[in-house]
């Protein structure tokens, strides 16, 4: 009996090697479509071996498309035209386009196989983002899993940004990956000190660009950014703002909030942060300083779940129900959020019982 139980897992394990292997096989010779030309708005073209998706294709070519997940599908901001050879739309880019896009043959470029020449469109904005090389310049602990990052600029040896906005950090290949790997990350620096970009990152455990940033990237080490992308910023108006963030959703509020520093912004805002334990909160310094430059800034950390001995006296629970309990009518009010998907779906949801309507409710939803 144990003998044939043996034996059918050898014979199952040898039919899904050789699958394996036979699909390593056909990856190699039946993905070898040749080269293709991809000409852009109809005035550069691009000759390239097929076989690769659009993104990572423009990407080597220095054409910087934002792409918030590193292309694997599941952020929707990759999006660009495609007006000839990408063939039908893939379920995985449905999601992602309404209607008024399929009609406008916009596409995920992550999802579009170059298998054939190619006729798109970028907008021109995206044509100018640049690549920057920098050093690594400092790396400051903040809790267990967060760490900041301070880039130097090097070549060039600035950036012009909207605060709010984010790039796009260069994973090159390491024992832990065989591939370049591009994720997004919100700038949390003071947009007056031009010659640096901090980076508040979180581990992801197993994380390609998370891990090499925590265990391989040292001071002093090269490293390379694209951007900056993203329309999250702060609007042009005078109403009273909500800030919403956990973990390293600090990043681009942080950088908000030292742009209003630095313009003398007499805007009435509040800024809810939400941490698990007490010992996750951190910039408390900071942000009370915040509180003492800034006529009408308020900073409420909320911890969700305080340990004994830890003498914690403010606000508990998760971050949206602070929201609920202290604000009881926001209709005047915009919202800026980041953080993960549920903490931003969540606050959308307590944001609109408040009042807020869904257009004054600002957000980037990295996933």
């Amino acid at each position: 009996m144990v003998l044939s139980i043996l034996i059918s897992v050898l014979v199952v394990s040898s039919i899904g090697g050789g699958l394996a292997a036979l699909l390593v096989v056909s990856e190699h010779y039946l993905a070898n479509y040749g080269p293709c030309d991809v000409t852009i708005n109809d005035d550069k073209k691009l000759t390239i071996q097929g076989g690769k998706n659009l993104l990572s294709v423009l990407t080597e070519q220095k054409i910087f498309i934002p792409s918030a997940c590193g292309g694997r599908g599941t952020c929707g901001l990759c999006k660009l035209k495609v007006l000839e050879g990408a063939g039908d739309l893939l379920p995985t880019e449905e999601p992602y386009l309404d209607q008024q896009e399929r009609a406008s043959n916009v596409r995920l470029s992550c999802q579009v196989k170059v298998r054939n020449n190619l006729r798109i469109e970028i907008p021109s904005e995206l044509l100018s983002l640049q690549e920057y090389a920098c050093r690594c310049a400092k790396i400051v602990d903040l809790t267990h899993d967060i760490k900041l990052f301070r880039l130097e600029l090097v070549e060039p040896a600035e950036m012009s940004y909207i605060p709010g906005q984010y790039v796009q950090l260069l994973t090159p290949v390491y024992e832990k990956s065989s591939e370049e790997v591009y994720r997004a990350y919100s700038i949390a620096s003071d947009p007056s000190e031009k010659g640096f970009i901090d980076l508040i990152i979180r581990l992801v455990p197993g994380g390609i660009c998370t891990t090499y940033c925590f265990e391989y990237l040292k001071e002093g080490d090269d490293v390379k950014i694209n951007g900056p992308y993203g329309d999250f910023r702060l609007s042009q108006t005078e109403a009273p703002m909500i800030f919403i963030a956990g973990g390293s959703g600090m990043a681009p509020i942080k950088c908000i909030l030292h742009h209003m520093k630095n313009t003398n912004n007499p805007r009435k805002a509040v800024y809810y942060f939400g941490a698990n334990r007490v010992d996750e909160l951190f910039l408390t310094d900071e942000m009370r300083q915040f509180e003492s430059e800034l006529a009408a800034f308020r900073y409420v950390p909320v911890v969700a779940r305080p340990e004994e001995g830890q003498n914690w006296d403010g606000q508990t629970g998760l971050v949206t129900e602070a929201v609920a309990r202290e604000m009881e009518n926001a209709a005047d009010s915009e919202a800026y959020l980041c953080g993960s998907p549920g903490m931003i779906d969540a606050a959308i949801k307590v944001l609109i019982d408040l009042g807020v309507t869904e257009d004054k409710i600002y957000y980037d939803k990295f996933a």
